[in-house]
């Protein structure tokens, strides 16, 4: 019993120390607000004295005044250099901007200048196109009459309804009008593929690799270089001035005739489809054998001096049937195809 009296009491004299402590803190807290107030509230005069015999002027202020205005001074210098702080960084990225938009603006130009150039190669591609369709009896614009078409619409200056600009318009055009010629194309390339199939298959190249030489005699009436009479050539001499050239088949086809003759020396024929046969006299040799099939542009043997001949040549013919004609029209078959396509 007496250790709980004497917890008691312990706690007791806890609780009044602690009482007393919170009174006197109260009591020097309350008298430190209630000088501080005093001192701030505390009027002071200044008086502001003229040198001359004017009125003095009495200015009563409190510290508590002078605070609040120094505050505000410092306020307004402090919002002073902030904003001039911030100013200078918004004039910063301001500058930087306006030259990023200045770039934007010459590679904006730069565009306009390239989308201009390129409608202009456009409407050439047109007219090209046009021309190509035309000689190969195709009609561009029945075929496709829910395009454009016209590139020359694309120069007319104009804004769209939506504001956009006039290039964005008119590379729209063009990519639709470029879209509407993919069939077109195609059809010219498979046009083409069987034309090339086609001329594959009759005497349409220069029968010497490399397309060297030179016509020395041509088809038709020439002078017998031996009698010196006029007679019918049935084919064309090419010449190189030398001998060993390579000889090339002027179209796929079998071969039929290897031989010897004391005119044409020795000569090589191939038989071609549609008719056509070749014959390639006065070689030095042949490197094909009879029955064998050849490839356009394959060499067949190589010029030669053989035979009746006053030098290194190729004597060159093409027949169709039982016809002789001149194998000159045949050689430049791809050459006339390509001008007329021009």
């Amino acid at each position: 019993m007496a250790s709980v009296h004497e917890y008691k009491r312990f706690e007791n004299n806890i609780v009044q120390k602690v009482k007393h402590t919170a009174a006197a803190v109260t009591r020097g807290a309350a008298g430190f607000f209630k000088a501080l107030g005093y001192f701030l509230i505390r009027p002071y005069t200044v008086v502001l004295v003229p040198h001359s015999e004017k009125k003095v002027y009495n200015l009563h202020i409190t510290v508590l005044s002078i605070c609040c205005f120094l505050l505000v001074v410092v306020g307004l210098v402090g919002a002073f250099f902030w904003y001039g702080a911030s100013y200078n960084s918004t004039r910063n990225v301001l500058a930087s901007k306006d030259g990023r938009l200045k770039d934007v603006q010459a590679s904006l130009d730069q565009l306009r200048d390239e989308t201009t150039r390129l409608l202009r190669e456009a409407r050439g591609f047109e007219t090209a196109l046009e021309g190509t369709l035309s000689a190969l009896g195709a009609d561009f614009m029945d075929k496709n009459p829910s395009a454009s078409g016209d590139l020359s619409s694309f120069f007319d200056i104009r804004e769209t309804p939506e504001g956009l600009l006039r290039e964005v318009d008119d590379v729209r055009r063009l990519s639709s009008y470029l879209a509407s010629a993919v069939e077109p194309v195609k059809e010219i390339g498979t046009l083409l593929d069987s034309q090339s199939a086609l001329l594959t298959e009759i005497p349409s190249i220069w029968p010497i690799r490399g397309g060297i030489g030179h016509i020395s005699m041509f088809f038709g009436q020439n002078e017998n270089p031996f009698s010196g009479q006029y007679y019918i050539h049935k084919g064309i001499d090419l010449s190189t001035y030398r001998s060993g050239d390579p000889v090339v088949a002027t179209a796929d086809g079998q071969v039929v005739t290897i031989d010897y003759d004391e005119g044409f020396g020795n000569y090589v024929i191939i038989k071609h489809k549609h008719g056509y046969y070749t014959r390639y006299a006065h070689l030095l040799s042949s490197r094909v054998k009879v029955g064998q099939r050849v490839q356009q542009n394959e060499v067949i043997g190589y010029i030669g001096n053989t035979g009746l001949s006053t030098g290194p040549h190729l004597h060159y013919e093409v027949h169709i049937g039982s016809d002789v004609v001149d194998p000159y029209k045949y050689i430049n078959i791809r050459s006339s195809i390509a001008k007329n396509a021009r």
